[in-house]
């Protein structure tokens, strides 16, 4: 109960020490999570190794795909890419649906794409879509990252849902016939919230750039065939390598004894390479290219500049997430939630106290998921219906809430031009609404089926 206590508590003052103090994001994440890990008992030198082991992985993760994603972003916008690419799809899909259009290009993105790559890799065409739609980039980039959101956590092959399946002898094809539409009716729910509660605060997708600068870049601009080239190739490419993973029974692990094909695909679709080669095809973009934008202080040096805080702040959450994981505080809510039988809330609500607790989906579908193993038969989860139900209610689980110990929130937020506050109310509320409405569909389904 204490652990349950002083994680509220922790919440509540990353809030206040970054709405109502002032202090920077990075600061008050580091102070919260060495004051919790201190009151939580842990032990000193599990502290120090938490700091370490939370900052290092994030960062290891996915640091270098924030910087290749944000020089790409820099490119597509200051050669005029990105709003030649907002051009075309307002075109195709209207003004009013923009955040439908941005929701289902996440939703089918993160199926091969971590969340977080896929929002790096978006992000500059959201922004330019939100500044020539004249839309709030709240509603556009919460609708983009509940749709990554919604995919990464409920439809294979993404790392989640195969490890949940897995646990739980789960047949993969049931899973995903499961996984499609209760994601996409929990999306369409999360986007009716979006446009009611999210899209109504004004966040300017780019206060610095006037409607005559949009313009004047416009008329320089790449075509939008050319510019959407450095966003999907990589995708492309981590989606090959996902395929050859998922269907063609290759191992991720040493694919360096495979053949020279496969070999070379896997190493193309590693995602910071997929992104460096994202990087390289940027650079057809500019009509010239000048020296000025390679140095500290042309496009590169404002890209790597504004890359640091992103990547400190994300960081930052990777160690408070990391100090929560290791004290303990997913076994803690298991065990209290595994003694009470509630069908198929149960796995959803023990996925999110797990996520809830320690940021990770990917850790709170895997925990979730061994601990109702051993339970399955005992809850009369017994066909292959149910198991596939059980994982889904994972998934569902595994999305709410996503807040202050969760990189993603972080790598959003950020980009999104959002304080913690407002992350709070848009982000955080938002994934409660997608989990819960999946979590919804799934007990009706339940219902018909048991």
């Amino acid at each position: 109960m204490l652990t349950v206590l002083l994680l509220l508590l922790s919440v509540a003052a990353i809030i206040f020490l970054t709405a109502r103090a002032e202090v920077h994001p990075f600061v008050a994440l580091m102070l919260v999570a060495l004051g919790y890990g201190l009151l939580a008992g842990m032990p000193l030198d599990a502290i120090v190794a938490s700091v370490n082991e939370g900052f290092g992985n994030t960062l290891g993760g996915i640091g270098l795909i924030i910087i290749l994603g944000v020089i790409i972003g820099t490119f597509l916008e200051n050669t005029g890419g990105a709003y030649a690419l907002a051009n075309r799809v307002l075109k195709i899909a209207g003004r009013e649906r923009v955040p439908l259009a941005m929701g289902l290009i996440g939703w089918v993105v993160s199926i091969p794409v971590f969340a977080d790559s896929g929002f790096m890799l978006l992000a500059p065409l959201n922004r330019s879509l939100s500044k020539k739609a004249g839309l709030s980039l709240a509603g556009t980039a919460i609708a983009l990252a509940m749709g990554l959101m919604a995919a990464h956590t409920m439809v294979p092959p993404t790392p989640g849902p195969i490890a949940a399946a897995y646990y739980l002898e789960a047949d993969l094809g049931t899973v995903l016939l499961l996984g499609i539409p209760v994601s996409l009716v929990a999306l369409g729910v999360c986007l009716l919230f979006i446009q009611r509660f999210v899209a109504t605060i004004y966040i300017d997708p780019a206060p610095e750039v006037t409607e005559a600068e949009v313009e004047a870049r416009l008329a320089t601009a790449p075509g939008a065939l050319l510019s959407s080239v450095p966003i999907f190739v990589p995708i492309v490419l981590i989606v090959i390598r996902s395929v050859l993973v998922s269907v063609g029974g290759f191992s991720a692990e040493g694919y360096g004894e495979l053949p020279l094909l496969p070999r070379l695909v896997f190493f193309l679709g590693e995602p910071f390479i997929a992104l460096t080669i994202g990087c390289l095809l940027a650079l057809l973009l500019p009509r010239r290219l000048e020296k000025e934008m390679f140095s500290t202080t042309g496009w590169i040096g404002k890209a790597l500049t504004g890359a640091a805080s992103i990547l400190l702040i994300t960081g930052a959450g990777g160690v408070f997430g990391q100090i929560l994981r290791n004290s303990g505080i997913a076994d803690v809510l298991g065990e209290a939630l595994a003694g009470v039988n509630l069908n198929i809330w149960l796995p959803f609500l023990l996925a999110a106290a797990i996520k809830t607790a320690q940021g990770s989906s990917t850790v709170a579908l895997i925990t979730a998921a061994s601990i109702m193993a051993p339970m399955m038969a005992e809850l009369h989860f017994t066909t292959s219906l149910d198991r596939a139900l059980v994982v889904v209610a994972i998934g569902a689980g595994s999305a709410v809430v996503s807040h202050a110990n969760d990189s993603f929130f972080w790598v959003v937020t950020r980009l999104s031009g959002m304080d913690v506050k407002m992350g709070y109310r848009m982000m955080s509320l938002a994934s409660l609404v997608l989990g819960v409405s999946a979590a919804t569909t799934l007990f009706l389904i339940y219902l018909v089926v048991a």
